[in-house]
């Protein structure tokens, strides 16, 4: 007899329906990336214009952690900012030109390692 545990439908939620009786539905289990302490993260922050229709972003690149956790610190900057953005992918994006601004904001909040690169 196999364990109800194994085949939580809550676990299942918004999972299609198998007709294969030999299907066995697999969790995603992957362990969720653990967040490099602030003083070692090795981030990079760049000017972006490429296929943006013209318009000038500040990419923050290189952070190491759970996708809340960088959700977090792309508000943060976007706040500080006064601007928009998205956080996702390991990257922030913040619209506008803000590489000396941003640099200086993470160097504050404890990322000692951020790196500015480009021009």
């Amino acid at each position: 007899m196999t364990s109800m545990k194994n085949n939580d439908w809550k676990d299942r939620l918004n999972v299609v329906y198998s007709t294969n009786p030999d299907f066995g539905y697999e969790m995603d289990n992957d362990e969720e990336q653990v967040t490099l302490d602030k003083n070692k993260q090795n981030l990079r922050v760049s000017i972006d214009k490429k296929n943006r229709g013209g318009k000038v972003v500040t990419l923050i690149t290189g952070f190491i952690g759970t996708e809340n956790d960088l959700k977090e610190l792309g508000k943060l900057l976007k706040s500080k900012c006064g601007v928009g953005g998205s956080a996702k992918d390991g990257e922030i994006m913040v619209q506008g030109d803000f590489k000396t601004k941003i640099i200086e904001l993470l160097i504050k909040e404890g990322y000692s390692k951020t790196k500015g690169i480009g021009g």
